[in-house]
């Protein structure tokens, strides 16, 4: 383990830790987070996601930081999207379960507001496959363009406000990578089932759990990355 990794884990332990140990931080939390649930999902994405981003590139080059990879219009980008998957959780975890009801499970819907029951497990798996069935590939998508972007533009602030061109990242992105293993293999092995478990916690945890997942995701894509080479 070399001294990089043991800062990464130190900036862990710092970030985690006083929630941890204080219970008026914690409540403080609970509180921001209820009244301002977006600026929260900023926050959170904005820093654990980069954090799983920033773990990729270690996985991939041995290194937390390299010239070009754009770390902070990485973190802005997080920011932008953890407020667009705060957005989809609330949509997808008030409709999916009334789309359950239509079509004849019944009680779904009160059920996902109580405690933990069969009901509620088949409930929060339709939430889930709702979400990333649809939600999930544009946004995995909408986030390698502009990965692509930032790479191309040598990850500077400046370079990230160029317009983005969509039509030959398009073209260029490795979509049997795309497909074969960011579709067909972390969607339904993976996400599917990680957000299940999400939707049976209490809403406050939710998006927090999200952000961590971030982390993984971070980590996956740099596996794909890996196997587009």
């Amino acid at each position: 383990m070399k001294k990089q990794d043991l800062i990464l884990i130190g900036f862990c332990l710092l970030l985690f830790l006083p929630f941890i140990l204080s219970s008026a931080l914690y409540n403080g939390y609970i509180t921001f987070n209820a009244r301002h649930g977006m600026t929260m999902a900023a926050l959170k994405f904005g820093i654990l996601s980069t954090l799983g981003e920033v773990i990729g590139l270690r996985i991939r080059t041995g290194c937390y930081n390299l010239k070009g990879f754009g770390i902070l219009p990485r973190t802005l980008v997080w920011a932008v999207l953890g407020m667009w998957i705060n957005m989809s959780f609330k949509i997808f975890g008030a409709g999916a379960p009334l789309f359950a009801e239509y079509l004849g499970i019944s009680g779904t819907a009160t059920a996902m507001l109580g405690s933990f029951s069969l009901l509620k497990l088949v409930g929060a798996l339709f939430i889930s496959t709702s979400l990333n069935i649809t939600f999930a590939p544009v946004f995995m998508t909408l986030h390698k363009v502009i990965d692509a972007h930032i790479v191309n533009n040598g990850g500077t602030f400046r370079g990230f406000f160029r317009p983005i061109r969509f039509a030959s990242i398009l073209q260029s992105l490795n979509w049997d990578i795309q497909w074969s293993f960011v579709f067909k293999k972390t969607i339904p092995f993976f996400w599917i089932p990680a957000h299940t478990v999400t939707f049976l916690l209490p809403t406050d945890f939710q998006i927090l759990v999200a952000a961590l997942l971030g982390v993984a995701l971070g980590i996956l894509l740099a596996i794909a990355s890996q196997k587009g080479k």
